[in-house]
């Protein structure tokens, strides 16, 4: 006896951009009677899992909160431990980048890095920029509303200078303007720790993602978390401000001019 197997049945969509809010590393540690910062080690574990899942599952785009500008205001004791193990964890993590074939990206205010912390940073990057296969963006030292601030200001700049006209400024020309330059919006938004806000990231790019939200603190959550979450976007309707009758009518159309 064999299966009946629909040929026919479009594969499951792979989101082409994931963004993620790594939350609850501090609460996993405190649940389990430790430091703050063991939550935070753990959690870098689970960024190389969540990293090699993304790139099996054809993930081309892999944007993780990593620190905002908000996070600096926390304890100095725990900002110096974070950004130590920020850069220990990706140049540790650099050989296993190239073997995969994933180009490190950053995107942040940079300007309130440390030094020595940056250009290490940016080596890996650069050691990495060949890598042709799933972009990982470590949005470090971020926040959206510094970026769009940080853009709007830019184009009020050349636009005072005469280079842009005003009256040609659209959705293109802003978005290109923003540390996100020529990657895809986030098509899913995923946020462990069970915390149901955005907090301040990639405010603009998110604007028709998908939102998945898992009570899991971020050190549990598991590739098979990651694959469940591209099944619950799987089983969205997509509608971006059409109605389901549009898009069943635009999806025929196209079926018909393929088979034409």
């Amino acid at each position: 006896m064999t299966d009946n197997i629909d040929n026919n049945k479009p594969a499951p969509a792979v989101p082409a951009h994931v963004a993620i809010i790594m939350d609850g590393n501090g609460r996993w540690a405190r649940a389990r009677g430790l430091d703050r910062s063991e939550g935070h080690v753990e959690g870098v574990n689970t960024v190389r899992r969540i990293t090699e899942a993304a790139s099996q599952a054809g993930v081309k785009y892999l944007t993780l909160y990593t620190f905002s500008t908000e996070n600096w205001n926390r304890p100095q004791a725990e900002v110096d431990a974070l950004m130590h193990l920020i850069v220990i964890a990706i140049e540790r993590e650099t050989p296993d980048l190239i073997k995969n074939n994933v180009r490190l990206n950053m995107i942040g205010d940079f300007s309130r890095l440390p030094e020595e912390a940056l250009d290490r940073l940016r080596r890996c990057m650069a050691d990495t920029a060949h890598c042709t296969g799933l972009v990982l963006t470590l949005a470090l030292s971020y926040s959206a509303r510094w970026e769009i601030t940080a853009a709007a200001r830019r184009l009020a700049e050349l636009a005072a200078k005469g280079d842009i006209d005003p009256e040609s400024i659209d959705d293109d020309t802003f978005a290109a303007s923003l540390t996100t330059a020529g990657m895809p919006d986030p098509d899913l938004l995923i946020r462990t720790g069970g915390d149901f806000r955005v907090s301040n990231f990639l405010l603009w790019q998110i604007a028709y993602a998908e939102i998945f939200v898992t009570p899991t603190y971020w050190p549990d959550f598991s590739a098979d978390d990651f694959r469940n979450a591209i099944l619950s976007f799987n089983s969205r309707e997509r509608r971006f401000g059409l109605t389901s009758d549009q898009l069943k009518t635009s999806a025929s159309h196209s079926s018909q001019q393929s088979n034409a």
